[in-house]
């Protein structure tokens, strides 16, 4: 081996190593910032979540709006469908909470592409609250969440937003599914955030209403793949910044399937591709397979020795999940092993996210353009 060829495949090894170990420290210590102090008087907030069907943690995700610490805020439930399954469970849950102000709108206004912005655009345009926080309905949100999201606003501020991290696994896919949520995307938002890049993510949209109306409204997020883009490019669009909140907030996952995995993870691949190819390129080298075949390439000619290549792996995996641990985040061993699955499946992700442009979701096909209901698909429909 030339000692060119040697010092290139080094390189391969060295450098997606310390961005893997830089960003793990970066997003462990982004994790113990102390949450901000929270302002007074506190705004009044509306709460608004999109529903669409019936799943196993709803009746627990969807409570938990009702269950905030936070003086001042209403709740806006919105349903594209009134013949929806989820239905009478928000009409239970809002009997059941009668203390609480909540509201309840079925119906789509046709304000956008985006199937999910149309099913919340009537609530939006009901609340009077200038502070509007767009949640979807699978998140755990806890006591504090309106609090914390609230006290992470500054006046460079245009949007608070929160990654979900993956809790109640079942099964190696329901691990495998965290393994892709917490220590890799979360990880990456956290470090972006960090460094004041931040980027939004569609599990929480936080606005200043004025900020959102400014930029077009919810019509102007429709103009990207996906929500989370535009609002990202919106807020900057008027020189703010895109804040994470102190923490990840707990979305359950239960049981999945790999093509369940795949098909999300492929489509948030696709998203971020369309949405901010600069930053998507180099993704192929954030996971452990090029490092292990460069430094598994000097094995082979003779440049490394071969104890090497275990021991890339077990600082690799261990440091990460010593962040998961830390952090309180999923850490068993099924957790650890779906690591090394998830970043075995990343170059293949990579490569697949550039053979179309566009995904289907949820019966809709989206390719960043148009809307249009996929073959033998009821309609637009909303949801998560």
């Amino acid at each position: 081996m030339t000692p060119v060829a040697a010092a290139l495949l080094a390189g391969l090894v060295l450098v997606p190593l310390g961005v893997h170990l830089v960003t793990l420290i970066v997003a462990a210590l982004r994790l113990r910032r102390p949450v901000p102090a929270a302002p007074s008087p506190l705004p009044f907030v509306c709460l608004l979540r999109p529903v669409c069907g019936l799943d196993r943690f709803d009746e627990e995700t969807l409570a938990s709006g009702f269950l905030q610490d936070y003086p001042d805020y209403e709740q806006v439930f919105c349903c594209a469908d009134a013949s929806d399954p989820v239905v009478p469970l928000i009409r239970r849950l809002i009997a059941r909470y009668p203390q609480a102000r909540a509201r309840f709108f079925t119906g789509d206004l046709p304000v956008s592409a985006n199937p999910k912005l149309n099913n919340v655009a009537r609530g939006w345009g009901e609340t009077a609250a200038d502070y509007i926080c767009m949640t979807d309905s699978n998140v755990l949100l806890p006591p504090a969440y309106l609090r914390e999201t609230v006290a992470s606003f500054r006046d460079d501020t245009g949007l608070v937003t929160a990654p979900a991290l993956g809790i109640r696994a079942e099964g190696f896919q329901g691990a495998l599914e965290c393994a892709f949520l917490n220590s890799f995307q979360g990880r990456f938002q956290l470090v972006a955030d960090a460094f004041g890049n931040g980027f939004a993510q569609g599990k929480t949209l936080f606005w200043r209403r004025s900020v959102c109306e400014a930029g077009g409204g919810l019509a102007a997020l429709g103009r990207e793949m996906a929500e989370d883009v535009a609002s990202t490019k919106l807020v900057r669009g008027q020189g703010l910044r895109v804040r994470l909140a102190p923490r990840l907030y707990p979305q359950p996952v239960g049981r999945r399937s790999l093509a369940q995995v795949w098909s999300r993870q492929l489509r948030w691949s696709r998203v971020r591709r369309a949405g901010f190819p600069w930053l998507f390129l180099p993704e192929i080298l954030t996971g452990f397979v090029p490092p292990f075949l460069a430094l598994a390439a000097l094995v082979a000619g003779g440049a490394a020795p071969a104890w090497m290549l275990p021991a890339l792996a077990v600082l690799w995996f261990g440091a990460e999940w010593s962040l998961a641990r830390g952090a309180g985040w999923p850490a068993r061993g099924i957790d650890l092993a779906a690591m090394v699955a998830r970043d075995a499946l990343l170059p293949a992700l990579w490569l697949w996210s550039w053979r179309a442009r566009g995904f289907v979701w949820r019966g809709n096909a989206m390719d960043g353009e148009a809307l249009t209901p996929a073959p033998d698909s009821p309609g637009p429909r909303a949801g998560r």
